[in-house]
């Protein structure tokens, strides 16, 4: 039997990656502005806000959506950069914004109450009551769960929540509750709540020592590869450390999640939309992952069954990915 599809949310880094996803089937497109308001704010990326209003038209034109995520945490003495940006927001087309900040929920809200406000991931809103409380005070329509739930956990929090849920379906995997994880922050002294960047490129190091190759974040090391393995991103998180004896990983393997596998027990759990992570990037890794996901939701919505496997695969790191927490069994 046929029921209604669950909505595809892609990333968009410039305006060439939003028509590509656009053309490429996606229902929504999120991205962001040019400035420290948006968790992805790197050299070459992002909107101005002539470019934004002509990315929501074309999207509109072709029967999709526009999400704008000023999705970092303001500055103290500095709001009218976050208080500028909902506003432009507000006076733009755009479907929706994405928050995480409590007081520009409270912004928002207040100066803009017709604004559809979806909280972001950084608010790390991980049960009911969280949820429930950022609906209740802050009108949020929809909440973006963090990537350490099961999908029984989602299934649970969507039978006692009054708004939508939308869930990470690929890409890069975040494997601690976003929004609280401070090793970064730690190592690099650079906040992902403010520059949006657990590994900022600027503190990564690789190292050939002939017999390997040594991965390090800031001076610290985080992986060591015999020849011939491939090296991954190096992330705390991530790292491959000696303990007990055993070496090995503590948390999850460097590779991507990919939960294509499982987007029927994801729609039976009341999930409303998947979300495709990547904002930094290409147009060709954009057209294959959203073309590849598009034909899956549909496909989920009919009742029929397809394996993205082989299509998807060139696109994870280190060809290699996860289901991650969705169906995780920790060591």
């Amino acid at each position: 039997m046929s029921q209604k599809a669950m909505e595809l949310v892609c990333p968009a880094g410039t305006p060439a990656a939003l028509r590509t996803a656009v053309d490429a089937g996606a229902d929504t497109i999120y991205c962001g502005f040019r400035d420290q308001t948006n968790a992805r704010n790197f050299p070459g990326l992002n909107f101005s806000r002539k470019e934004m209003q002509q990315g929501i038209e074309y999207a509109g034109k072709n029967g999709s959506k526009v999400l704008v995520a000023v999705n970092t945490f303001a500055q103290a003495g500095n709001m009218d950069l976050w208080y500028k940006a909902i506003d432009d927001v507000a006076a733009s087309d755009a479907h929706a914004i994405i928050l995480a900040d409590i007081g520009l929920l409270d912004y928002a809200a207040s100066k803009h109450p017709d604004l559809r406000v979806h909280l972001s991931v950084q608010a790390a809103a991980a049960n009911a009551d969280m949820i429930n409380y950022y609906a209740r005070e802050f009108g949020a329509k929809r909440v973006v769960l963090p990537r350490v739930l099961t999908v029984q956990e989602i299934a649970a929090i969507n039978k006692e929540i009054s708004c939508e849920t939308e869930v990470f379906i690929f890409g890069g995997l975040c494997v601690m509750a976003e929004g609280r994880c401070s090793l970064s922050s730690y190592c690099t002294g650079k906040s992902p709540n403010i520059n949006g960047v657990c590994s900022p490129p600027g503190s990564v190091k690789y190292e050939d020592h002939g017999t390997h190759l040594e991965s390090t974040l800031e001076g610290i090391t985080i992986n060591q590869y015999p020849k011939g393995e491939a090296a991954a991103y190096p992330t705390l998180c991530k790292g491959r450390f000696e303990s007990l004896g055993e070496t090995g990983y503590v948390f999850e393997d460097p590779v991507s999640l990919n939960a294509a596998q499982i987007l029927p027990q994801l729609q039976e759990a009341g999930v409303t939309a998947l979300k495709i992570e990547g904002r930094q990037r290409g147009k060709a890794y954009m057209a294959q992952v959203v073309k590849s996901f598009r034909q899956a939701v549909d496909a989920v919505a009919a009742g029929r069954s397809i394996d993205l496997d082989a299509l998807l695969a060139p696109m994870t790191e280190g060809q290699k990915s996860t289901k991650g927490s969705y169906q995780k069994t920790w060591r």
